[in-house]
């Protein structure tokens, strides 16, 4: 792990060949555990990066993607749904990265980006791919899974990579940035206290589709990411969430 902000904490590790989980850890009101912000960036010949961070956390993810990529290089600015976490800071990264299109689903293209954005975005049919090099990326629409109709995830297919957004997300600020333990109770103990799921009645042919993609690393947006059976501990949550 290298720490690219001492202030606040930031830091950036390689959770899978190309793949970077950036982190910042947080300090929430009256929760001494705390919680952490997570980005993903993949190195490639057209890079990408999934989850943008607040946009007042733009200049910690900036300076912690600046350690392994000039932000010059960014070709992919890519999110699961539309939310502060998720791309607050798109349009500042559209800045920084001349060369990027943001990248998502095509129900927040429509109904969200084509407007917000400062440039086009590039909007991907449910199952599609787009190639970054040796890394090669799938969309999975998930509406309202685990919440927002434009909701969606990524498959990095060569190192078996779900991009995950909001499942799994396990409260914390002092995580590991990848695992091989427990993450479903945690996660489940945070879902129960907070209730931020759809409960759509779509969610278990949503959760096997995603488990068939038979993924060995998950990239969880808050905590850490997790190494192992993910076909598995997908299927288990879906079991939970309905409990």
């Amino acid at each position: 792990m290298v720490i690219t902000n001492s202030q606040s904490g930031t830091n950036v590790e390689e959770i899978a060949a190309g793949v970077y989980r950036i982190n910042t850890p947080v300090t929430l009101p009256g929760d001494a555990g705390g919680f952490s912000f997570n980005q993903y960036l993949i190195v490639d010949d057209d890079p990408l990066l999934f989850h943008t961070g607040p946009r007042k956390m733009f200049p910690l993810v900036r300076e912690a993607l600046a350690s392994v990529i000039d932000p010059a290089r960014l070709r992919h600015i890519a999110f699961s749904h539309v939310e502060a976490d998720e791309c607050g800071s798109l349009n500042e990264w559209l800045a920084a990265s001349p060369d990027a299109t943001p990248l998502c689903g095509t129900v927040a293209a429509m109904v969200s980006i084509t407007d917000l954005a400062d440039r086009a975005p590039v909007a991907l049919a449910d199952g599609e791919s787009i190639p970054l090099g040796r890394h090669r990326v799938r969309w999975i629409d998930t509406p309202h899974l685990p919440h927002a109709w434009e909701c969606g995830f990524m498959m990095e297919d060569s190192t078996r990579t779900l991009l995950c957004g909001d499942l799994f997300t396990q409260g914390g600020a002092t995580l590991p940035a990848l695992t091989t333990g427990d993450i479903l109770g945690p996660s489940e103990a945070f879902r129960r206290s907070m209730d931020y799921f759809s409960h759509t009645r779509n969610a278990d042919a949503m959760f096997e589709r995603l488990a068939q993609l038979a993924p060995t690393t998950l990239a969880c947006m808050h905590g850490s990411a997790w190494s192992g059976d993910g076909a598995a501990l997908l299927r288990a949550l879906a079991q939970s969430v309905k409990q």
